[in-house]
């Protein structure tokens, strides 16, 4: 864990802010990212705007403003701004100086999610906005989430990268017996320029407790499998699978499987503390709201014994920011991770150091 005179963020990327509901019925959501104060709301267009939750003229937070049309209004002192951020209104002052302003951030909106670019906005390309195709696909259901870490994003990333824990940490929950832990190794890691994926099978396995839930035979042996992809600079996709028990479905025999798809986002709200957004899918009984439910809820108590011990670990790097650790075998995928993040954040801030 660096220091936090080594510590940062890559900026020119894009970083899921908000789950769209989150912005219904006029909310001015305050939000913090990348250690800068935002305000997220949703104009009369129905566009959504970002921009710093900070009035340039006394501070004051717009976030405790007044939504007009797609500006927002200070209640303070009434200053209103456009979507840009532009000052184009003072009450009772005809000449508006032309530095009057807040900044404002580029947004995408696309399967529910609400995406902001905090760096440059001339580099604020949607097409960079990351696709996930099972959010909009009607073949799959699920329910969007969020939980706030008291941690920094890195460390929940490195628990999402390894598998070898689930045994361990989520026994009664995702994972299923300690066997998992022992007798199965990732088949296939894949290192690649924007993170890595992760292959996994456990064949001949009694199901986990969270599937368990939701299918009609509960003892039935099953043969499943993991696949993650982690992403730079912190979104994890991961596909699961469980076919019965010698259908082979290693040969690509999934008739009788059961999958789901499982999307998480992490944004660093700041260096010790983290949004995370995730969605649990599944492709099968889409007619079935409690499956859906079920899954969230089953997900969240996972999620809930991570952050345990992710915050924790948080407390010992606070108070010992030089601890060193050593890998283990497990720990391949997440050190390629965080190798392929420096790289990015060392080029990126050569970048913005020539330019200067």
């Amino acid at each position: 864990m660096a220091s936090d005179s080594e510590q940062s963020f890559l900026m020119n990327c894009w970083y899921v802010a908000a789950w769209d509901h989150e912005l219904i019925d006029g909310t001015k959501l305050a939000r913090t990212i990348l250690e800068q104060p935002v305000v997220l709301y949703r104009g009369e267009s129905g566009r959504v705007m970002a921009m710093e939750d900070r009035c340039c003229h006394r501070g004051a937070p717009l976030s405790m403003g007044r939504v007009e049309g797609d500006c927002i209004r200070c209640m303070y002192h009434g200053m209103k701004f456009d979507p840009s951020g532009k000052c184009i209104q003072i009450p009772g002052q005809d000449v508006i100086p032309a530095r009057l302003g807040v900044r404002s951030y580029p947004i995408v909106q696309r399967d529910h999610l609400v995406w902001i670019w905090m760096g440059d906005p001339a580099k604020a390309d949607p097409a960079l906005v990351v696709d996930y195709e099972p959010l909009h696909d009607p073949g799959w259901r699920g329910m969007p989430a969020y939980m706030h870490y008291d941690a920094n994003w890195l460390l929940i990333v490195d628990n999402l990268s390894d598998f070898a824990h689930l045994a361990f940490v989520h026994t009664k929950t995702l994972g299923g017996s300690e066997e998992y832990a022992y007798q199965t190794r990732p088949l296939n890691i894949e290192r690649l320029a924007d993170g890595f994926r992760v292959e996994r099978w456990h064949m001949n396995s009694d199901p986990p407790p969270f599937h368990r839930k939701v299918i009609p035979d509960k003892t039935a042996k099953v043969d499943r499998r993991n696949i993650g992809r982690m992403l730079v600079p912190g979104i994890f996709f991961l596909e699961s699978m469980f076919a019965p028990a010698g259908s082979g479905a290693e040969t690509g025999n999934l008739a009788a499987a059961r999958q789901y798809r499982n999307c998480q986002f992490m944004t660093p709200e700041t260096r010790r503390t983290t949004h995370f957004f995730w969605n649990y899918l599944h492709n099968f009984d889409l007619d079935d709201p409690n499956i859906a439910l079920s899954l969230c809820d089953s997900l969240r108590e996972g999620f809930m014994e991570d952050k345990a011990i992710i915050e924790a670990q948080q407390r010992l790097f606070d108070r010992e920011p030089d601890t060193q650790l050593l890998a283990i075998a497990a720990d391949a995928a997440l050190a390629h991770f965080r190798r392929i993040f420096g790289q990015r954040l060392t080029a990126e801030r050569d970048t913005i150091a020539a330019a200067a």
